[in-house]
């Protein structure tokens, strides 16, 4: 399988919340001791066992170059991408197979490349007060408060994702699914 998280490359937009999927690669790379492959691919290529982690480098508009090339380089037939998203507040996880990329250019550019055909992981994000101030908030680095549940956040993505890799993503929605997440 291909897992790739979405973000923005960058000690810039390193803790920003369009990160997210960058942060899950980075704890599922040290979990399992990955090797890295190559930077060849316009991102950061890692395997572990016969799975793949890459982190695009092309920035979030166009991480669908780098999914395709290495989806084809390598002829891999599952892909999983792990990405925010606006639509869910902060804390949340869900699971998905295809459906539409909900203004997300990540996904858009995904979708364009590759088809829809593969699973999300959504991580809820939450949404800014005003729409016009979507993009500042996205590339805005998470709050005080959200920062302190972050880590339990990632580990628990990474957990479905480790699971998934067993099991099928209704199994893996059913024990991992966050459908809300109170901050304290």
């Amino acid at each position: 399988m291909l897992i790739v998280g979405l973000g923005n490359p960058g000690s810039v937009y390193e803790k920003t919340r369009h990160n997210i999927g960058f942060m899950v690669i980075d704890e599922l790379k040290s979990r399992h001791n990955a090797s890295k492959l190559s930077s060849s691919f316009n991102g950061e290529l890692y395997k572990f066992s016969e799975h793949f982690l890459l982190k695009p480098l092309t920035y979030m508009n166009l991480s669908g170059e780098s999914i395709v090339t290495v989806k084809n380089f390598y002829k891999i037939d599952k892909v999983l991408v792990i990405h925010d998203d606006l639509d869910l507040p902060f804390g949340t996880l869900r699971f998905k197979f295809g459906g539409g990329h909900g203004g997300h250019n990540g996904l858009k550019s995904t979708d364009e490349k590759i088809s829809k055909n593969y699973i999300r992981v959504r991580m809820g994000i939450g949404k800014p007060e005003h729409k016009g101030e979507v993009a500042s908030y996205v590339l805005s680095n998470f709050s005080a408060a959200e920062e302190k549940h972050l880590g339990m956040w990632i580990s628990g993505a990474c957990e479905a994702v480790e699971y998934l890799l067993d099991n099928s993503l209704e199994d893996t929605s059913s024990k991992y699914t966050i459908k809300k997440f109170q901050l304290k």
